[in-house]
Formats: structure tokens, sequence, C-alpha cells
């Protein structure tokens, strides 16, 4: 990696444009047809997931999961996308966005992460194609580039069927009261937003 400052934060809804001008770039307008897209229109991605990086203070990069249903089965999110400045290409900022978010999203608690990505990239942070069949996007995939990585043993063998974006709901204030003592905030403890994020367009 470059010997600059890189450092990863969360996005913010500020950083929308910047990060939409950097998927043009990367992808061009083919991007809006690819099945992972069709996957992802209209549903916000894990807010919490959802990872910046900066090179000097400037955004050259980003990363997104969104939380995915396979059949009935949840407990799953969908890598991407992945965007990367052209100009900052190959000094290691994607894998470092890569290792980041697959780290929040053990943490998060879901078990199983599925992409369409080029397996000689992916297999360093244990991806493995899905075997043919069991999984279908809405749209054709070259089968060899339908990866999953298990957070959890057995995840993937217990996910079978068509794969659909949806929001992943926050436990009730119940449910989180039950668990643990309320915080009111603070400075230290502010309030969270919660999922939604402006698509890139």
């Amino acid at each position: 990696m470059s010997s600059a400052k890189f450092e990863i934060r969360h996005e913010t809804d500020g950083d929308a444009p910047a990060l939409s001008q950097l998927a043009a770039e990367a992808f061009g307008p083919g991007r809006f047809t690819r099945s992972a897209y069709r996957v992802r229109e209209g549903i916000a991605p894990v807010a919490a997931l959802s990872l910046c990086g900066l090179l000097d203070g400037r955004l050259v990069g980003g990363i997104r999961f969104t939380s995915i249903r396979i059949g009935d089965r949840e407990g799953g999110v969908l890598l991407g996308p992945l965007i990367v400045d052209p100009a900052a290409a190959g000094k290691g900022f994607g894998t470092a966005l890569v290792a980041e978010g697959l780290a929040r999203a053990r943490a998060e608690g879901f078990s199983l992460v599925l992409l369409v990505g080029d397996m000689p990239y992916y297999a360093r942070f244990g991806f493995q194609p899905v075997p043919p069949g069991q999984v279908n996007l809405p749209g054709p995939v070259d089968p060899a580039r339908l990866l999953a990585l298990e957070l959890h043993p057995g995840a993937l063998a217990g996910a079978a069927g068509a794969v659909k974006g949806y929001v992943r709901q926050r436990p009730s204030r119940n449910q989180v009261a039950a668990k643990k003592p309320s915080r009111r905030p603070s400075a230290r403890n502010p309030v969270k937003s919660g999922n939604r994020r402006t698509p890139l367009t």
C-alpha cells in the first residue's frame, strides 16, 4: 500500500456525489444492467457496513453491503459496489476496504457474504465459487464469478434459491432494553442513524 496516509471511515450522506462519480469512472453506464445492481436497486445498504477510504483526506474508494435473502434464508449480505479511484488502483486500497468490511459484517452477525467478481482477486479473502444452480440472481451471471464466503460454518449449504435484497431491521427498543441497560445519548454516545443511504448513480 502507498506510504501516504490511508484511513477508512463510515460513509456519510455527503460522500454520495464523489462515490457516484467514482462508480461512473470505474464501471461506466453498463453497471445499471448488472445482476448485482438489480438486487441492490431500491434497497438501502447496511449503514454499519458502508465505508469510505480516504488517502491524505481525499476520498479514493468505497464499499457497501446490502442485506439479502437467499430463498427464505436471511442473514446474508451482497458485497458491492467496491469502488476505487482508477488513479489509485493497484495500491491495496480495495483490499483494505474489503478486509475491513468483512470484519465488520462478521461483527454485525451476518453469516454469509455473496458477490459477483473475479475469483483470482477475492480468493485471498476466502471466497469460493457457489455450486452451479444453488443460488439465482435476477439475470444472467457467469457461474465462475458468483462467489460466497461463509462467516458462519455451513451458511452456504443452508442457502438456496433466488437472491433478493431487503432492509435489515434493527432490534426493537424492547429487545435492546432486555439485552442491556439503556443509555442516554451524549457527545460520546450519539444516536446512530438508520440504514438510509443515497443510491450511487
